[in-house]
C-alpha cells in the first residue's frame, strides 16, 4: 500500500494559486486586518500616518500595528522573532503583502507609538461598546504583579550601595595612584586604558550616588538599578523580584478588559476608585456596579466611588486586635452612636473622640478603666482606644452588599482572573520594555490581543 504523497516541489503549475489561498476564510489573521484597515492612524497619533512628499518611503503604520497584533497573538514578541515570521509565515505574508521590515524597525514603531497603541486599545474597547456588546451592569477590579526586565540581583538597598561605593572609592583610588606613578616615570598608555577605565568608574560612582539620592527623595528603602520606576513587590518570604502591579477592569458578561494601566504601586489600595472611575467613563453609564477584592478596601475609595454614582462591592478589611491571649473585644463589641459620636462599651462606659483625623481615622477613648471588672478583655493598658474611619459609613454600606450578593466574589474571579491567567502565559510573566511608558505599550498590545480573541470566541460561540 502506498504512502499519501505530496506535490513535486519542482514540478511548474499553470495557474499558481495566491497567497489569499494558504489563509482560512475564519483565521484571525483576517480579524486583523479588518480592524486595523478600519482605523484612522493620523487620529490616533501614530507617526508618518501621512507619507512624506520627499525621502525614501517609509512603512505604513498600518502594516506594523497589524504585524505586532498578529505576533502579540501568537505569543511571538521578540523583534527579531517577529522578523523572522515576516519570511516563513504565509498568514504574515498575507497580512503585510510580503513585506520584511528589519527588527530595529519593527522595534522603533513600538518605542514611538507608545501613546497611539494605547489610543488603539481604547479605540477597540469603544468599537465593541458601540456594537451593543457590553449588556451587563457589572464590572469586575483585580491587579496582579508582572515581572519587570530588571533582574533581582539589580535590586539595591542603602547597606548594598555603601559598600560598592567603598569598593569603587578604593578601586578608583588604586587607578589615581597609578596615573601618578606612570607620570612620574614618563611611561605613556597608548591606548588610554587607565583613564577610560578610570572614567567608568567614575560613571559607575555617580550612578551609585543617584540612586542613593532617589531612595531619599521616595523615602523608599530599595530601588532598581537600570529600571528605577520598577519596585520589589509580591508575596512569600525571601527576596521580592522587581515587578509592576498591573490593574485591569473587565466587564463580566462578555469578559473583555475594558480599562487596564500599569503602575508602580505595591498594593491595591489607591486603585479602586481610578478604575471605576475610567470604566464608567468608558461605557458612558449613569450608575455602575463594581467588584473587587479585599485588597482593595478603602474607606476613601468607597465614599468617591459613591459620589460618583460607582456602586462598590468589596469586602472590608478589618484590623485584629491580636493583643492579650485573643480572648480581648475587638472594635465590632463597641457600639457606636451617630448623633452623639461616641462609642459604649460592653460594660457601658463612654468612650469620647479624641483629637482631629489622623491616618486611620478618628480615636475614640475611655477615661481610666483600671476598676472595671471586663478589663482583662479591653485591654493591657489603663484605657482602651478605638479607631474609626472617617468615611466609616461608606465601607459599612459596602459590606453589606458583599454579604447581600455572596456571588460577587464568584463572579469576580470568573470574570477578572480569567484574562490575568491568559496575558501572563501569552507573556510568559515578565515584561520585555523597561519603565512605565514602555511596559504600558507592551500591556497595551497584549490586552488588545487578547479582547480580539476573546471577540472572534464570542462570535463563534453557539447562541
Amino acid at each position: 500500500m502506498a504512502y499519501i504523497v505530496g506535490i513535486d516541489r519542482c514540478q511548474a503549475t499553470l495557474l499558481p494559486t495566491t497567497v489569499d489561498d494558504y489563509v482560512e476564510v475564519d483565521s484571525p489573521v483576517r480579524v486583523i486586518d479588518a480592524f486595523v484597515e478600519n482605523l484612522d492612524v493620523s487620529a490616533l497619533g501614530f507617526q508618518r500616518a501621512t507619507p512624506a512628499p520627499t525621502g525614501r518611503p517609509g512603512y505604513d503604520p498600518s502594516d506594523l500595528l497589524k504585524l505586532y497584533l498578529y505576533a502579540y497573538l501568537n505569543e511571538v514578541r521578540s523583534f527579531r522573532r517577529i522578523e523572522r515570521e515576516c519570511k516563513r509565515n504565509v498568514e504574515v505574508m498575507w497580512l503585510v503583502g510580503k513585506l520584511v521590515p528589519d527588527h530595529k524597525t519593527i522595534a522603533d514603531f513600538r518605542r514611538v507609538n507608545g501613546d497611539a497603541i494605547i489610543a488603539t486599545c481604547r479605540a477597540f474597547v469603544l468599537f465593541c461598546r458601540e456594537q451593543g456588546l457590553f449588556t451587563a451592569r457589572l464590572v469586575a477590579i483585580d491587579g496582579s504583579k508582572v515581572g519587570a526586565a530588571a533582574s533581582p540581583l539589580r535590586v539595591l538597598d542603602k547597606a548594598r550601595i555603601g559598600e560598592e561605593q567603598e569598593k569603587l572609592d578604593k578601586q578608583i583610588s588604586d587607578y589615581l595612584d597609578r596615573l601618578d606613578g606612570e607620570d612620574s616615570r614618563e611611561i605613556t598608555d597608548p591606548g588610554n586604558t587607565v583613564e577610560n577605565a578610570l572614567h567608568v568608574l567614575k560613571e559607575r560612582r555617580a550612578e551609585l550616588e543617584r540612586l542613593s539620592k532617589r531612595l531619599d527623595q521616595d523615602d523608599r528603602r530599595l530601588v532598581v538599578q537600570g529600571e528605577p520606576e520598577a519596585r520589589p513587590m509580591g508575596f512569600g518570604r525571601g527576596g521580592k523580584p522587581p515587578s509592576y502591579n498591573v490593574q485591569i477592569a473587565v466587564d463580566a458578561d462578555t469578559g473583555i478588559v475594558l480599562h487596564h494601566t500599569v503602575t508602580d504601586e505595591v498594593n491595591d489600595q489607591r486603585m479602586l476608585h481610578p478604575m471605576a472611575k475610567a470604566a464608567k467613563d468608558l461605557l458612558a453609564l449613569e450608575e455602575l456596579t463594581v467588584v473587587a477584592d479585599t485588597g482593595y478596601s478603602n474607606g476613601n475609595a468607597a465614599a468617591a466611588c459613591e459620589d460618583d454614582s460607582i456602586i462598590a462591592c468589596v469586602p472590608v478589611k478589618r484590623s485584629v486586635n491580636n493583643r492579650g491571649d485573643g480572648n480581648q473585644f475587638d472594635r465590632s463589641s463597641f457600639i457606636y452612636d451617630a448623633e452623639r459620636d461616641q462609642f459604649t462599651c460592653p460594660a457601658g462606659r463612654i468612650l469620647h473622640r479624641k483629637g482631629p483625623v489622623n491616618r486611620s481615622g478618628y480615636t475614640y477613648v475611655s477615661r481610666d478603666c483600671t476598676d472595671c471588672e471586663l478589663k482583662s478583655r479591653y485591654t493591657q493598658s489603663e484605657r482602651r482606644w478605638v479607631s474609626r474611619h472617617q468615611h466609616e459609613d461608606a465601607l459599612e454600606r459596602m459590606a453589606e452588599r458583599v454579604a447581600a450578593s455572596p456571588d460577587l466574589m464568584r463572579l469576580r474571579r470568573c470574570a477578572a482572573e480569567h484574562p490575568f491567567g491568559t496575558i501572563k502565559r501569552m507573556m510568559t510573566g515578565r515584561f520585555l520594555t523597561r519603565g512605565i511608558k514602555g511596559t504600558s505599550t507592551e500591556m497595551a498590545l497584549s490586552v488588545m490581543a487578547f479582547n480580539l480573541m476573546r471577540c472572534i470566541n464570542l462570535k463563534a460561540r453557539p447562541v
